[in-house]
Parts: C-alpha cells; sequence; structure tokens
C-alpha cells in the first residue's frame, strides 16, 4: 500500500516538474501543442492529445465533477478521429465533455486545404497536388468555398437510359443472387460518344451509377462496345428482386471529357485539379477543401466483456468535411446504403450524447449507433450536405444475445437535409434492428430516398424493432423523381408498440412506383399512425404492402397527386383498420391497386372530392360501397378546412369532422423547437421548393 502510494506521489512530482497540468478542464487551441499543459494560455492541439491527457489525470485522480474538454475558437484539421474506448468513459454525475468555448465557433476538419491555383483560361482553373501524383491520395470530393463541388459527370442534368441488360454468371454460387457475373449493359447509341474517347485512367477512375427502383449500383465500366453500343461491368451477380433492367437510368461521373460545366471538377492520376468556376468566383475568393479522413469520432467498447463505454458528451461542436473512396470493384445496390459506415460510429456505448453539434459535407452517414448501444442522444445538431444519411440505429443482423441489441436512442430536434449526395438510397434517419428509440420533432428534407425508416425484416418473422416512436417530425420534399418505392415514414417487419403519430409529410415523388406519404411495407405488423397530416405525394398519401394489426387513425390525408390510399397484397387475415381519417383530394383516384379488395376495417371516415360528389369506390358507388360492408357510418362531405389550396388544413369549424369522431391536433407542433434562429434555419428554401414543383409539373404533364 506505501509503495502504491510512494508512486502516485512520483508520478505527482514528475508532472509538476515538466510543468504538464492534469486538471478537470483542458483546452484545445488550434495553434496548440499536445506537449502543453493544456491551459487556456498554453492549449493541446488534438482530440486525441486531450483523451491521453485525460487518461493520465485518471491513473491518479477521482473526478469529483465533469472532466471537460473545452476547444478554443477557430479551425482544426483532423489528422485522425478521435477514438475512445471503455478507459475514457466518465460516470453519470461526472461525465467526459468535449464542448466549444461558451458562443465561439469550433470547426473540426477531416479534409486539408488546397492551394496554388492558376488560370488556365477564363473558364478553367487547375492545381497541381504532388501527394496525388507521387502518393497515390486521390480523392472523390471536393468542397469549394463551403459548398460541394460537382465532379464532372455525363449529363449534367438527367439521366441517360438503359435499353437492355444482359447477365453471364461465372460463380453462381449458393445465394439467391451470382457469387461473380458480367452485366453487358445496352445503351442507347446517342449516349456511348464518350466511352469511344475513355483513356485508360478513364476506365480505372469513371463510375457508372445506376438507378433502380429503391437502389443505387455504381461500377466501374471494364469494357466498351461501339459495335453492340453497350458497356461491360462485373461484379456481384444482379438482384433478383432488383435488376438493372430497361427501366433503369444511369449517369458516368469522373472522366476527363465529361468536365463541361460551371462547378465542375476533374482530378487527373497526374496530380493536376481541374475545375471550372462559378459566376463570380476568383482564385483569391476561393478556397478548396479535399477531404482525407472518412471518420470523425469512434467510441467503442469492449466487445469480448461486453463493457461499455458510458457516459461521454459532445457540445457545440462542428464536424466537416469527410471522405468517401469507393470500392475497387465499386458498390452493389444495398436498400437505404446500409452496409455504409458513418462519419461518427459506436458500438457497445451508453450515456454517449451529441448536442448542438453539427456534422456537414460527409462522404457516408453521419451518425451510426450500431452495435450495444442504449440511452444514447442526438438532440439539436444540424447534418446537412451528406453523402448518404443522417443517423444509423442498429444493425442489420439479429443478435442472439439480446443485452447486444441497440435501444432506447434519442433522435430528437435535429435538422436533417440535403443528403444522398454519393448514395441517393440512403435514408435521413433508419432503425435496424433495435428497440425502444425515440425519433421526434426533426426536421427532414431534401433526400432522394426515404425520410425515416423503422425496421430490417422482411415479412412476419420474428423482429426485435419494437416499440419505436416516430412522433412530430417535418418530413417533405424527398425523392426528387430520381427512385422509385419510398415513404416518408417506411416501415418494416413486425412492429409492436411502434408509433407514428402528429407527424408532417408532405412533397414525396418518386420516379416511377411509389413516392407516399405513410408506407407499411413487407409484413409491418403491430403499428399505429394516428394524427398525421400527408399531403401532395405522388402515389397515395397512404400505402400498405402487406401487413396485419395496423392502426391508421385520426390522420388528414389531402391532395394527393394519383391516388389517395393504395394496397397492395391481399391477404385472408385483417390487414388494418382505417377509422375518423379525412381524405381530400382534388386529382387522381381514391383508392388504386387493391384497397377496395383487402381485408380491411373502414368506418367513421370523411372523403371529399372537389371535383365531385359521385366518389368511385373502386369499381363501386358509395352506396354500393357501404354495403359490402365498408364504412358504414363514413360520409362525404367538405371538411371545411381553412385554405387547402394552400396546405392550410386547419377547419373553419370542426361540426363535419366531429361527426366522425374526428379529434383536431395541432400539425404545426411538428418539426424543430427552441429559438427563432433554430427555426428560421430549418425553413426550407423557397428555391429549393420551386424547383421541385417545377420537377413535379413536369413529370405529370408527360
Amino acid at each position: 500500500m506505501k509503495k502504491k502510494k510512494i508512486c502516485c506521489l512520483i508520478s505527482c512530482l514528475i508532472i509538476s516538474c515538466f510543468g504538464i497540468a492534469v486538471p478537470q478542464i483542458l483546452y484545445l487551441g488550434p495553434s496548440g501543442n499536445d506537449t502543453n499543459p493544456g491551459t487556456r494560455e498554453k492549449p493541446l492541439a488534438t482530440l486525441n492529445g486531450a483523451r491521453d491527457r485525460m487518461r493520465e489525470y485518471r491513473k491518479s485522480n477521482s473526478a469529483d465533477q465533469p472532466l471537460q474538454v473545452i476547444a478554443l475558437e477557430g479551425e482544426y484539421f483532423l489528422f485522425q478521429p478521435l477514438s475512445l474506448s471503455v478507459t475514457d468513459g466518465g460516470t453519470e454525475r461526472n461525465p467526459l465533455v468535449f464542448k466549444a468555448e461558451e458562443g465561439k465557433r469550433v470547426v473540426f476538419s477531416g479534409g486539408t486545404p488546397i492551394f496554388g491555383f492558376e488560370k488556365i483560361n477564363e473558364k478553367l482553373w487547375r492545381a497541381f497536388i504532388p501527394q496525388v501524383a507521387y502518393y497515390n491520395s486521390y480523392f472523390e470530393q471536393l468542397y469549394v468555398n463551403g459548398r460541394r463541388a460537382a465532379r464532372a459527370k455525363s449529363p449534367n442534368d438527367g439521366f441517360f437510359r438503359v435499353k437492355g441488360v444482359t447477365e453471364t454468371v461465372l460463380e453462381k454460387g449458393s445465394g439467391r443472387s451470382p457469387d461473380l457475373a458480367v452485366q453487358k449493359i445496352e445503351l442507347d447509341s446517342t449516349d456511348t460518344a464518350s466511352f469511344a474517347t475513355f483513356s485508360d485512367q478513364d476506365y480505372q477512375d469513371a463510375l457508372i451509377i445506376f438507378y433502380h427502383n429503391w437502389d443505387n449500383t455504381r461500377k466501374r465500366i471494364t469494357g466498351f462496345s461501339k459495335q453492340a453500343s453497350s458497356v461491360f461491368i462485373a461484379g456481384e451477380g444482379m438482384k433478383p428482386w432488383n435488376p438493372i433492367n430497361n427501366k433503369s437510368r444511369y449517369i458516368v461521373e469522373n472522366f476527363r471529357s465529361a468536365l463541361d460545366a460551371a462547378g465542375e471538377w476533374y482530378l487527373d492520376r497526374s496530380g493536376y485539379l481541374y475545375y471550372i468556376p462559378l459566376e463570380g468566383e476568383t482564385i483569391e475568393n476561393s478556397r478548396f477543401i479535399a477531404p482525407v479522413l472518412e471518420e470523425f469520432i469512434s467510441i467503442k467498447g469492449d466487445e469480448a466483456s461486453g463493457k461499455k463505454v458510458e457516459n461521454i458528451r459532445f457540445e457545440n461542436l462542428i464536424f466537416e468535411e469527410s471522405v468517401y473512396h469507393t470500392p475497387v470493384n465499386g458498390n452493389e445496390p444495398a436498400q437505404a446504403a446500409a452496409q455504409l459506415n458513418a462519419v461518427i460510429t459506436m458500438d457497445n456505448a451508453k450515456n454517449i450524447e451529441f448536442r448542438n453539434c453539427e456534422v456537414s459535407h460527409t462522404g457516408i452517414y453521419g451518425f451510426w449507433f450500431r452495435r450495444a448501444c442504449s440511452n444514447c442522444v442526438v438532440d439539436h445538431c444540424y447534418l446537412h450536405d451528406l453523402g448518404a444519411g443522417g443517423v444509423k440505429i442498429g444493425e442489420t443482423v439479429i443478435r442472439e444475445n439480446r443485452e447486444e441489441i441497440t435501444n432506447n436512442i434519442t433522435v430528437n430536434n435535429n435538422i436533417i437535409r440535403d443528403g444522398g449526395h454519393i448514395f441517393p438510397c440512403a435514408v435521413g434517419i433508419i432503425i435496424f434492428n433495435a428497440s425502444d428509440n425515440k425519433l421526434t420533432h426533426n426536421e427532414i428534407a431534401d433526400l432522394r430516398y426515404s425520410g425515416i425508416s423503422a425496421g430490417w425484416v422482411w415479412g412476419y418473422s420474428a423482429s426485435p424493432a419494437k416499440r419505436n416512436t416516430i412522433e412530430f417530425n417535418h418530413i417533405h420534399h424527398l425523392g426528387w423523381g430520381e427512385l422509385c418505392d419510398m415513404g416518408g415514414v417506411y416501415t418494416l417487419g413486425a412492429s409492436e408498440g411502434t408509433t407514428v403519430s402528429n407527424n408532417v409529410i408532405h412533397h414525396v415523388y418518386s420516379f416511377d412506383y411509389g413516392g407516399w406519404g405513410l408506407y407499411t411495407d413487407e409484413g409491418s405488423y403491430g403499428i399505429t399512425e394516428e394524427n398525421n397530416l400527408v399531403y401532395a405525394c405522388k402515389n397515395a398519401g397512404f400505402h400498405q404492402h402487406y401487413g396485419k394489426e395496423n392502426i391508421i387513425r385520426n390522420n388528414i390525408f389531402a391532395l394527393n397527386i394519383r391516388s389517395q390510399l393504395q394496397a397492395t397484397r391481399i391477404e385472408e387475415h385483417r390487414s388494418l383498420s382505417f377509422t375518423n381519417n379525412i381524405i381530400y383530394f382534388g386529382s387522381g383516384t381514391l383508392f388504386s391497386s387493391n384497397w377496395h379488395k383487402f381485408n380491411l376495417l373502414t368506418d367513421n371516415n370523411i372523403y371529399w372530392d372537389i371535383r365531385t360528389k359521385d366518389i368511385k369506390f373502386g369499381d363501386l358507388t358509395f352506396e354500393g360501397w357501404k354495403k359490402s360492408g365498408k364504412d358504414i357510418h363514413s360520409i362525404i362531405a367538405d371538411p371545411g378546412f381553412f385554405n387547402p389550396s394552400h396546405f392550410d388544413f386547419r377547419f373553419k369549424n370542426n361540426s363535419i369532422a366531429r361527426r366522425i369522431k374526428f379529434v383536431p391536433f395541432d400539425y404545426s407542433k411538428a418539426g424543430v423547437y427552441g429559438s427563432d434562429d433554430w427555426k428560421k434555419l430549418a425553413e426550407f428554401d423557397p428555391f429549393l421548393s420551386a424547383k421541385f414543383d417545377d420537377m413535379v409539373r413536369k413529370n405529370e404533364n408527360k
């Protein structure tokens, strides 16, 4: 015992002699040094340096208050991710806190600045990057003046169309799709001019990116036949449930001759980076950042023992500019880009919080609470310009040990938008195999696929995705006519106790089929969806592929474009109950697919078509529909909305609504809350809104 005390005393004397402080507060500074004592006057330089100093502190001290790492104002370039393990955790009363100096802007960048641009001419600049030329430090994303620059592609707008696909299987394997195959992609001859001039580097670095139903496939081009107007790609065989076919579309990215539009860039293996400036940009006023790091933070407990990293908090920090490197063989299709990592990842973690942080300019997802995480929080954070989606919860596998299944993650009052730049099939927030999570008051917008997804079991097999709460979210401007399927809120599998309520969902528009507001997909089971406002979605406000014992009540489905209510698979059991809802429309049909044929309880609803009182219920009149046992107490009546043409669905008076026992709800509560500045930041860009409307108008007029 005496020996231990002597060692501690010697340790303290050594620290004192070298002037290295180990207080409960350490400071970081942009010009700091990890050999400094960590005071405000002599700060440390890196997050990992602060982590190491805190580890030293714990060897000789017991924390009697939170251990704090305070970053002083400025920009920090990360050379490696912050890595935290079990030894770094705090206690519930005394957590480890990483935060910005009060009221100051602190940015941690995973990139490096690029200098030395010169004019080739007024419309083309270039810079030589030795790391690319001599050390193979090739990169695939570039950020210019705080925005993601467009990598050279063709076409510049829209897509090319696939004419046909022939697959040659080389190795069948034992799975549902072949282990190895070559696909011959037949193209329109007018779209193949670029391939005829491909250099060896183009074949090495160019990507052909396919959009097929709900997936993207990203591949290198292994060959081109001018005679057959075809390109060849290789890798895994196509998925039989979603192959590339003559309904698919594609773009070709990253070849020299595609550099032809303002804002585009191209990186040559010789080390030269080429850029076409936007109007108003000069070399002097432009800042170029090439991302280097893929992830910012990795928090991992002990997988073998199950011991968790606990009680760590991040406050008021900004993380931006991360890289994604496409594998040599490209990316096979995967729903929701499920296999993709995140810039902030946790495994075996508990009580980890991110509050008032910002994550942007990423190559991949933002957060992933992956394996055995619990009681973690993302609150009041701003996630934008994302290579994929925002937040992932749980794993795609189901662990036998229930203690390893992630649960009780709260994602509240966040802004998640402008995603899917590299993986358009990614989701705003996705719950895989995880339970008891709360997704509330989030602003989710400007994505190419679904807003929120919950569940990862197809059909009626056992699923751990129970009792998830999806409430008071504002989800809108999804799809942009690029992919199919998709929903504002999308669910899968047995989900007993899950609630989807008080959300506002609108402007969801797919390429072909899909584009639904609420979408209970394969085997969705035991879900209650109520008090939601859903409008201006493409194919229906609500769609159930197949499921059972779902309750859809007290919702407003209004002004959806092609139909209002849709169902697909007919099953013997009762698929859902649909009661006390208001359906208001002025285009398309009331029902589509098999809504009028499948087994459901539907009653006490209001139906109103502003074009006619003679609403068709499938192939029946309203009276015929009632005689079939459906909607016996429902009515056809104008519900009396205040100004529905401007999406104001308040009631002038609710006397009609009371007839079906509809309970009015305040849909203005959906979305973020807090300061005026925070709510203003969440407002959608009017330019993007008009652009979306124009896209819908053009597609609907075809």
